[in-house]
């Protein structure tokens, strides 16, 4: 209610009680003014109600919400169902026009509000998460592989002759996808083997350079978070290259956010080279639904263009979810989430390497990989490969979810492309694995109690093995 309305309510109820009523409203108030004001991510989180507030405030911002509005339009934001309209708080105009995913509705002042402080919240955030230096970013309704490709889309209006994507191998489907769908030859750079764990092969990439020309190749794609034994990629060196060379420079930052070493790897190669955008999941950095990423980067205009390269409008379910799920944790509530993420993951490789050297295997050492860990699993070596991918199946009947059992020498074709050595990052590493991983979120407890159920595999193995 408005000061007018807590006026007329004093007639009715005791002054006293009213004033009260409003200052505790002013409370909330003075809340939102802040995050309006400033566009960053309060410290503190908010309570839901303050949360709820603010999004009824913005959903009756847009037309469809009017009080009388007639609408004779091909799209007004009608709902048929109410369950549907409760769970979009009736903020059901989406983001962006039919040229711009970054412009502002007439129709929906309210969306367009939601969808200019998401992007401010979550470029503060990334910010604080160790990339200082990023100047824009902007949420986008489609995980990182389809972001990704819009960005060499947004690049190939820039070097329209380019055909190439120099990219170090790294065994995702969806990166690989997304070169061959926006119509770009990926030069796969094998990785280099030093000691268990598989590096960027920068002669390699050199060589390319000069075998296929600068002016040909449309970007270096690189990566920071992967699963191990594959570590980030040398981001800084590439950077490096990239610049010597002018050669765009994308990064795959998947999950990269909650990691302060993938951060700082792109803020270095942004530093001392070239880095021109740099995508990340929303579901795996920010706990959200998936079906969202962040499109960020250092300079402006090159961002908008991407923006721009959009087509038509996008739902705006991502960037409510995620901001949402920000103003509730707080910067600080966050914060804490990356530093628990941190600690468990030197918990996870202490009681894995304890696990592993009971049963002669070991934890691999991928020092450089600060989020996915491997141990071997050199005991299955000579038995068949269906040994190795049942150890899989059976932690995932004993609901354990993310763990991801690679056998030797299975190779597998992807969009007319065979790897060798399919999900090991390599054509041939030298043992199967078993990879598990800290991401944000996990608790002890899931250390734990994967620990115990893997235990109870390897058991059950041995058993079989006398």
């Amino acid at each position: 209610m408005n000061s007018e309305n807590f006026s007329a309510s004093e007639k009715i109820v005791s002054p006293s009680y009213v004033r009260q009523g409003l200052q505790a409203r002013r409370t909330h108030e003075q809340l939102i003014h802040l995050l309006l004001e400033k566009g960053k991510c309060p410290e503190q989180g908010w309570d839901e109600s303050t949360i709820e507030l603010f999004l009824n405030e913005l959903s009756i911002m847009d037309s469809n919400n009017f009080l009388g509005n007639c609408g004779v339009g091909e799209r007004e934001g009608r709902i048929a169902s109410r369950l549907v309209a409760r769970r979009h708080y009736r903020l059901v105009h989406g983001i962006g026009r039919s040229g711009d995913i970054a412009a502002v509705q007439p129709k929906a002042a309210g969306s367009s509000l939601l969808n200019k402080l998401t992007n401010s919240v979550v470029l503060d955030i990334i910010k604080i998460a160790g990339v200082h230096s990023v100047s824009s970013c902007f949420v986008v309704p489609m995980a990182t592989g389809m972001c990704l490709t819009l960005c060499f889309l947004a690049l190939h209006q820039k070097r329209p002759k380019a055909k190439y994507i120099i990219w170090p191998r790294i065994d995702q489907k969806s990166c690989f996808k997304s070169m061959i769908t926006a119509g770009f030859e990926p030069v796969v750079i094998e990785n280099k083997l030093e000691g268990d764990e598989l590096r960027t092969d920068l002669q390699a990439v050199e060589k390319k350079i000069e075998e296929i020309g600068a002016e040909n190749i449309l970007c270096i794609h690189s990566t920071t978070s992967c699963f191990a034994p594959r570590a980030p990629d040398r981001v800084e060196e590439l950077a490096v290259l990239c610049a010597k060379n002018d050669i765009p420079h994308i990064v795959n930052n998947a999950y990269g956010v909650q990691s302060s070493k993938c951060m700082h790897l792109i803020q270095q190669g942004a530093r001392v080279g070239r880095i021109d955008a740099f995508v990340q999941s929303l579901d795996k950095n920010f706990m959200v639904p998936v079906g969202g990423a962040i499109i960020a980067g250092f300079n402006d205009s090159f961002i908008q263009e991407i923006s721009k390269t959009y087509p038509g409008r996008a739902s705006a379910s991502p960037s409510l979810d995620v901001l949402m799920t920000l103003l509730s944790l707080g910067s600080n509530g966050y914060k804490q989430l990356l530093k628990e993420r941190k600690e468990l993951h030197s918990y996870l490789a202490s009681e894995l390497k304890k696990l592993a050297e009971s049963y002669g295997e070991r934890v691999l050492e991928t020092k450089n990989n600060p989020i996915s860990l491997a141990i071997s699993l050199k005991s299955f070596d000579g038995r068949q490969d269906k040994s190795v991918t049942q150890l899989g199946s059976m932690l995932f009947t004993r609901q354990v979810s993310g763990a991801r059992v690679v056998p030797l020498g299975c190779s597998q074709t992807v969009s007319g492309y065979t790897f060798q050595g399919f999900m090991s990052h390599s054509n041939s590493y030298p043992c199967a694995y078993l990879n598990a991983a800290s991401a944000i979120g996990i608790k002890k407890e899931d250390v734990d109690l994967f620990i115990k159920r893997l235990e109870k595999c390897f058991i059950a193995f041995n058993k079989e093995k006398v």
